[in-house]
């Protein structure tokens, strides 16, 4: 359950929408009949910030969108806005060097005018041309494709057959392979692009060859499963037989923006295959297949019959297929080293754990010459450790009471590690190198959050710092000193836009009643005054490893806390508290919910209101919460928590039981509801008599990730506990919620629910 509901540059799905405000506008009139001049002032300065340019991404900032290194060091690749170049930019200092690709002047039967994106062969010679991009879920998506040659300017299709799904060029360029239809094919561009099918048993809903089914795309963070030889005569691949997997069917209707006119005289259905926690997984294998012989085999992998294999990667060595794998509990996590011809395996590394491994654990895999390096917490902390391809451990690469958020990668040459890492604070991320002596070097200048993307050569990054006040800043600088060489984008139009607009923003830190330090921040409006009592809104994700408070742009719902400064504009306080479960503070922080979700997370929220409650500006009686996913989940589990703070509440897309969602992601926290019934319990259905505060429930009909059904279980809870609320029903919406004008009716719906309950 990735948080990824807001408006991002890699969002998957459709784009936002919103509308009506009309509670409000009476209220700013009442108001402005009796406030002082300046408030007056102030007050029409912050009318300027509509809901509709928020939802529209007016206050977006800019981003040097689609990064590639090139194998060369000194350049990288970014295709241009309109979707008509590729550019090559020196590393150096930003600037234009050539274009390998123009639509104007390409030459092909298909008359490309631009493209969704593309994907460069390792030697160069050749682009793969990505267009017709259709969204399947949050990483998939289908597509087609067009083998541009730079040679000679012109391009042709990568298949005939149909779209295709994450082709790959082998390492020496001469082969591509794709997935279609739960096949994978295989192109031969020596022999004039010779497709051959290398699978045949794909099957929807029943055989997947190649790419991750539903619950190993959404809970590993993954879109393709299959890889090429270093020299590029073998092809591995992970088969899901999920035949077994239960089937969940989403009714269809017609809908608008966009109407599925077939749906019209009668609901349609979409049928896919979803585990919910206990029930049936794909069954896993991994395969081989040579590319001159034809022969396929299956692997000898020592796996558990119901355990996963989240990872595989060819290393260096031919002849040495790595392939992570993990039990079905996911505290044991084991690399293999894998004979593709002889299909034998043998024990690299395993890192196990009494709770569960986090999903940086093999996220974060990386391989180099004869090592490997992967982000683990065995130390109490996330850090880096480098291993040799014999399954050796050659030393920790990072070390200290702090975790490393981001692994960019380990230079053999030089034996220098770079990273970013919470070691200022947990709130803040900064981007270092560490030499083979462990001595360590600040890379970033900028107090705030700092990432990172590295040259191929590690000589040079371009860094995107951002803090609670300032937009984005993209940098390029030397990876030797950190020094600048050149500013790429800083949003200075942005944030002269923003600063007459947006709320006061500040962070915060409190001890709780039972001795637990938590963070966060707080908006509060442009005219505050310290004399008056403000309602508060409370918003939280509150998931195992997230943070929401950190000192950064993206805060809030949308980036700047854009939504938070409009709701500050109307009268209200907006809060933000990261409480025990959360990351970037260590392993027993963000392990302590382990087996009872939502119990811990609730009592930190409450606490966190009843510290709030306590300063002289809030009104203590009218004091809200919201929170969307998990955050929803969260939202119904603090208002049923018994300590009755929270005067009203929005969940939105919310779990409502753990039993409903999805295997992977609840059995890392939860195991099996068999194996434990008592955390299960804890859940807002069974909380339902102790539901204090006016309620507000939010689904889309079509969300793919957590089912309406916890939307229709949880309020039949609460009707059979005779416990009021409201309902907002997205038809046609996943759990994005977008598309048309729905995400301003959704936005205004949550600020007008909260202008009722929570204004006096």
């Amino acid at each position: 359950m990735n948080k990824t509901y807001s408006l991002t540059p890699s969002c998957c799905v459709q784009s936002a929408g919103l509308a009506r405000r009309l509670l409000w506008k009476a209220a700013a009139v009442v108001f402005t009949l009796f406030a002082p001049a300046a408030a007056v002032q102030a007050q029409a300065q912050q009318a300027d910030l509509s809901l509709a340019d928020v939802a529209a991404g007016k206050y977006y900032p800019q981003y040097v969108y689609g990064i590639n290194p090139l194998s060369d060091g000194e350049s990288y690749t970014q295709l241009s806005s309109d979707g008509q170049r590729i550019v090559r930019h020196s590393f150096k200092n930003g600037k234009e060097l050539d274009v390998l690709f123009d639509a104007s002047t390409a030459r092909g039967d298909a008359k490309l005018k631009a493209i969704d994106g593309y994907i460069i062969s390792p030697d160069g010679r050749r682009i793969l041309l990505r267009t017709q991009t259709k969204s399947i879920y949050r990483r998939s998506y289908t597509a087609v494709y067009y083998i541009y040659d730079r040679d000679n300017k012109s391009y042709e299709p990568l298949s005939d057959g149909g779209p295709q799904q994450q082709p790959l060029f082998s390492p020496d360029g001469e082969n591509i392979a794709f997935v279609r239809d739960g096949n994978l094919f295989l192109v031969k561009l020596l022999f004039g692009n010779a497709e051959s099918q290398v699978t045949k048993d794909g099957e929807f809903n029943k055989v997947i060859n190649g790419l991750p089914d539903w619950v190993n795309e959404e809970e590993f963070s993954t879109a393709r499963s299959f890889d090429f030889s270093a020299d590029g005569t073998m092809l591995a691949w992970v088969r899901y037989d999920e035949s077994q997997v239960p089937i969940y069917s989403m009714q269809m209707y017609k809908g608008d923006a966009p109407a599925l006119e077939d749906n019209d005289a009668y609901p349609g259905a979409y049928n896919y295959k979803y585990p919910v926690a206990g029930e049936q997984n794909s069954r896993v294998t991994v395969m081989t297949f040579d590319i001159q012989s034809r022969a396929t085999r299956t692997v000898k992998l020592p796996l558990d019959e119901d355990g996963y294999v989240p990872r595989i990667k060819f290393t260096d060595n031919p002849d040495m297929l790595a392939i992570v794998t993990l039990n079905r509990r996911q505290n044991r996590m084991d690399i293999y080293a894998a004979n593709p011809r002889s299909t034998e395996c043998k024990l690299l590394v395993r890192e196990e754990t009494d709770k569960y491994l986090p999903e940086s654990t093999y996220g974060s895999l990386r391989f180099y010459p004869g090592e490997f390096a992967y982000i683990s917490d065995r130390s109490g902390y996330k850090h880096i450790y480098l291993y040799s391809l014999t399954g050796k451990l050659i030393r920790p690469l990072t070390k200290g009471r702090f975790d490393v958020s981001d692994f960019y990668g380990y230079d053999p040459a030089t034996k220098q590690c770079f990273y970013a890492s919470h070691e200022e604070s947990p709130l803040r991320t900064a981007v270092y190198v560490s030499n083979a002596a462990g001595k360590v070097k600040k890379l970033s200048t900028a107090v705030g959050t700092n990432r990172a993307t590295f040259s191929t050569s590690y000589r040079y990054f371009i860094n995107v710092y951002s803090s609670l006040r300032q937009p984005p800043v993209t940098t390029l600088c030397s990876a030797t000193d950190g020094k600048t060489l050149t500013t790429l984008i800083d949003n200075a139009a942005l944030k002269q836009q923003t600063d007459p607009l947006l709320g006061h923003k500040e962070l915060f830190s409190f001890t709780t009643a039972d001795g637990v330090q938590l963070n966060g921040w707080m908006i509060k409006p442009r005219n505050f005054d310290a004399s008056r009592r403000y309602p508060v809104i409370m918003y939280q994700y509150s998931g195992p490893g997230s943070q929401e408070v950190t000192d950064s742009w993206s805060m809030g719902l949308y980036p700047g806390g854009a939504f938070e400064s409009y709701l500050a504009a109307k009268g209200f306080i907006v809060a933000c508290v990261d409480g025990r479960g959360t990351g970037g503070r260590g392993a027993d922080f963000e392990k302590c919910t382990y087996l009872r979700l939502g119990e811990t997370e609730s009592h930190d929220q409450a606490m966190a209101a009843r510290y709030i409650g306590s300063l002289p500006y809030v009104d203590a009686q009218r004091i809200g919460i919201w929170g969307w996913s998990f955050g929803g989940f969260n939202t119904l589990m603090s208002m049923s928590e018994g300590s009755d703070v929270f005067s009203a509440g929005v969940a939105v897309a919310a779990p409502s039981n753990w039993k409903y969602y999805d295997t992977i992601y609840t059995e890392r926290y939860m195991r099996t509801p068999k194996e434990n019934p008592e955390g299960y319990a804890i859940n807002p259905i069974t909380r339902a008599p102790k539901l204090h505060g006016d309620l507000l429930l939010i689904h889309g009909t079509a969300d793919d990730n957590v089912h309406f059904r916890n939307f229709t279980e949880v309020s039949e809870a609460y009707v059979q506990n005779l416990k009021p609320f409201r309902q907002q029903v997205y038809t046609n919406r996943n759990h994005f919620i977008t598309g048309g004008q729905t995400r301003l009716h959704l936005m205004t719906t949550i600020a007008d629910f909260f202008t009722e309950k929570l204004k006096p």
